[in-house]
């Protein structure tokens, strides 16, 4: 179980309102895009420093290809380099980075570079940064139970062994602890189908701040209240 206060090990982030950072300053919105891409190498710097141990954010959820087509490639473009960018650097500051999320529908190319830099940085400690791309919390969890059920028809799991330790071990996130704290930027209060079984006992934070200027000082007040917080899992006040 996280933590009862001080600093959360796990913070995870919908970083929402590049668009809209964008087109309010009247820029097409792979503009806020590229802007949040740049937002992410800060927060990721200074997660670490202000004692996040795991830091994960939603960039491309399962229901973002509905959006245009020239917005979908933008951002897969976008990944794609800021893999490469961001590589060298994150190797140096003993950053591991990994990905969740349904990888089949992405293309080949990002794919394997999305392997490349998970092998690349394996067995680097400071901080292990997630990114959960083309990720939905309903389908994760069908791809676990879908997971579970193959197990149990091929006879190597026993319906009755199965329980909230085996799903926890199905899901993508198997590689960190439950977030403690989740954030979502712009000002939006709902959690839009991320993390849904993990984020079970997670702090919530809704800040009005558009993405692209989400600063580490923001982050760091979030913090700051977040260590006030009474985490009490269902029990009573101490």
């Amino acid at each position: 179980m996280p933590e009862e206060s001080g600093t959360p090990r796990h913070v995870a982030i919908i970083m929402d309102g590049n668009g809209r950072w964008a087109t309010n300053k009247g820029w097409p919105r792979l503009v806020g895009h590229r802007k949040g891409a740049e937002r992410v190498k800060a927060i990721v710097r200074a997660s670490s420093d202000l004692g996040i141990r795991y830091l994960t954010v939603y960039a491309f959820s399962t229901e973002n290809w509905k959006r245009s087509t020239e917005e979908v490639l933008g951002l897969m473009k976008l990944f794609a380099r800021y893999i490469q960018r961001e590589a060298e650097a994150l190797s140096k500051e003993n950053v591991r980075m990994c990905f969740i999320g349904d990888r089949t529908r992405l293309d080949p190319k990002l794919q394997e570079l999305m392997a490349w830099i998970e092998t690349r940085t394996a067995n680097n400690t400071r901080l292990t940064f997630t990114i959960a791309i083309n990720y939905g919390g309903r389908d994760e969890l069908v791809r676990a139970a879908r997971g579970l059920a193959e197990r149990v028809a091929a006879g190597d799991l026993q319906p009755e062994d199965i329980d909230e330790a085996t799903l926890d071990g199905a899901l993508d996130t198997a590689h960190v602890p439950a977030p403690d704290l989740v954030i979502r930027t712009s000002g939006e209060t709902r959690v839009s189908n991320f993390l849904l079984w993990q984020a079970a006992y997670a702090e919530y934070e809704f800040s009005p701040v558009l993405w692209p200027d989400f600063t580490p000082e923001v982050l760091a007040e979030i913090l700051s209240r977040f260590s006030g917080r009474d985490r009490r899992y269902g029990g009573v006040k101490k």
